[in-house]
């Protein structure tokens, strides 16, 4: 027993591991994700009549640019003529009702005048009938004033119908190219949004670009960033767009928000419902924290690296980030110029005492 007791205390104690090492490095980080996207005209609308008729002259077809308040669709409707020559006749023969009774007002306004002086004489005029004749007078303005206002409301009315008349020729909203075209002349077309549009109409020369960007990229986005997009009618092509609108609100089923791109296409060679594959610039807010691959320890339970800290080993529990070159970002309690493992093991295990290895020149 003496001798056995004597033997451990004279044994060596156990070798450290001897360990390469490298820094943890922090510096911002610029990626580009691939996102997918869909053109939307800047401005679209479709071109419905306000009234019934029918269409007389159609000045445009598929494809033809048009320019704000130009004549697209000229449509008739013969009843509405019939309307406004019905108004206009009322009017005038109010008008002649109106003579006739200013005519009458006239004559009772005399009478009265004149009974009215006679009855400065007593006893010439009895005092009824300068009353009487001043009633008369007073009637008969009355019916004048309505006659005017009668007239006033056939004007009105005249001039409504008019107004309306101005609905059947139909002009463009804005400056666009007309994308669909649904009549013909002679076709008879009738009000409401429930059947197709007579034109559509969609101005291309600037584009919305929509973009659903996944819910983790969205604290990253740049608004006003000058964003590189490709589209595969033109390969090998690169065109750019500026990141105005954002929607602030995430779509519930795809967890994406929506981003619009102010896209400038003055030659028009871009069009709507085109789908680009959008470069979408990935920028983090803060610095990111870069280690070599190697040093990432993936087992069952946990992913981690090994950090030396004053000769003892920790693990440090990490998540992976992007890949930024040759190395890769992480997450968890580190911090820029911690000392890790260049080749992690679980064989390494927490607390153990190392010997850090010089690095080998390269």
């Amino acid at each position: 027993m003496l001798f056995a007791a004597t033997a451990a205390a004279q044994a060596p104690a156990p070798a450290q591991a001897s360990v390469e090492v490298v820094r943890v490095t922090s510096k911002a980080v610029d990626r580009q994700v691939k996102l997918p996207g869909e053109f939307q005209p800047y401005l679209a609308v479709p071109i419905y009549a306000k009234l019934p008729g029918f269409v007389k002259r159609v000045a445009v077809d598929r494809g033809s640019t048009v320019k704000q308040g130009q004549v697209l669709v000229t449509l008739e409707a013969p009843e509405m003529q019939a309307q406004i020559a019905e108004a206009q006749s009322k009017a005038q023969a109010l008008g002649l009702q109106r003579g006739e009774a200013e005519a009458k007002l006239a004559g009772a306004q005399s009478t009265y005048d004149r009974l009215k002086a006679a009855s400065a004489t007593p006893g010439v005029v009895a005092e009824n009938d300068v009353v009487v004749a001043q009633k008369t007078a007073e009637a008969a303005q009355a019916l004048v004033r309505s006659y005017e206002d009668s007239i006033k409301a056939a004007q009105a009315q005249v001039q409504s119908v008019k107004d309306l008349e101005q609905y059947l020729t139909l002009k463009a909203p804005f400056d666009g190219i007309i994308t669909e075209r649904n009549i013909h002349p002679g076709a008879l077309v009738g009000t409401g949004t429930t059947s197709p549009p007579l034109l559509r109409l969609h101005q291309v020369s600037r584009l919305r670009l929509v973009v659903a960007v996944p819910e983790a990229l969205v604290g990253a986005m740049v608004k006003g960033a000058r964003v590189p997009f490709t589209v595969p009618a033109y390969p090998g092509e690169t065109f750019y767009g500026i990141a105005n609108l954002v929607a602030h609100d995430l779509d519930e089923k795809t967890r994406t928000m929506a981003v619009e791109l102010d896209v400038k296409n003055p030659d028009l060679r871009l069009s709507a419902g085109m789908y680009p594959e959008v470069q979408w610039t990935v920028r983090r807010p803060q610095p990111s924290l870069l280690v070599p691959p190697t040093t990432i320890v993936t087992t069952t339970e946990r992913t981690f690296v090994v950090r030396v800290n004053n000769g003892v080993a920790q693990w440090v529990n990490v998540s992976r980030g992007a890949r930024v070159g040759d190395l890769i970002e992480v997450f968890g309690a580190l911090k820029d110029g911690d000392t890790i493992v260049r080749r992690g093991t679980d064989e390494i295990r927490e607390g153990a005492r190392v010997n850090i290895q010089p690095a080998k020149p390269s």
